[in-house]
């Protein structure tokens, strides 16, 4: 028999001061090591982006590339899910480069002095959308026009630093 219309379903109705008196637990801390590796799956997941964003793939592209939904590739690029050794290797193929790539420029700094966190200048030019036009165009030349088009800009990067 229930008392004032409360049944099972609505207890927590009913008694309302009972989930006050529940105490709230605090999230233990961390350990140390955790705070690096999060920066590490920050760091992977930004070079991810990067690569998509450079070949010009979709997040739904590289998805249906690697047998994963779209929302899976957003939460390694935010670095809210960690990339599986079998998973990278996919990427890497999908996005043509070595796995290595994925760790090029992350070293033993302090979290605190990892690229992404200072905003390093080479980081916010690669970010630019006006890099990663003149990315694309680049590659959509030939090899031999290539191969002038940066003989090209080595030569005037050479003038501005002698004047």
């Amino acid at each position: 028999m229930t008392h004032g219309g409360c049944n099972a379903a609505g207890a927590a109705r009913c008694l309302p001061h009972m989930a006050r008196s529940v105490p709230k637990r605090d999230a233990p801390e961390r350990p140390r090591g955790l705070h690096m590796a999060n920066d590490i799956d920050l760091y992977l997941g930004k070079r991810l982006r990067r690569r998509r964003r450079l070949l010009g793939l979709t997040q739904q592209q590289l998805a249906g590339a690697v047998g994963v939904r779209f929302q899976q590739i957003q939460k390694y690029e935010c670095g809210a899910n960690r990339i599986s050794a079998a998973r990278l290797w996919q990427l890497s193929e999908a996005l043509e480069v070595p796995i290595g790539y994925f760790y090029d420029g992350l070293t033993d700094r302090l979290p605190s002095e990892m690229p992404h966190e200072r905003g390093e200048a080479s980081g916010e030019m690669l970010a630019r959308k006006e890099t990663l036009d003149l990315i694309r165009a680049y590659y959509q030349l030939g090899e031999r026009p290539r191969r002038r088009l940066l003989d090209l800009a080595k030569s005037l990067n050479t003038e501005l630093e002698a004047s």
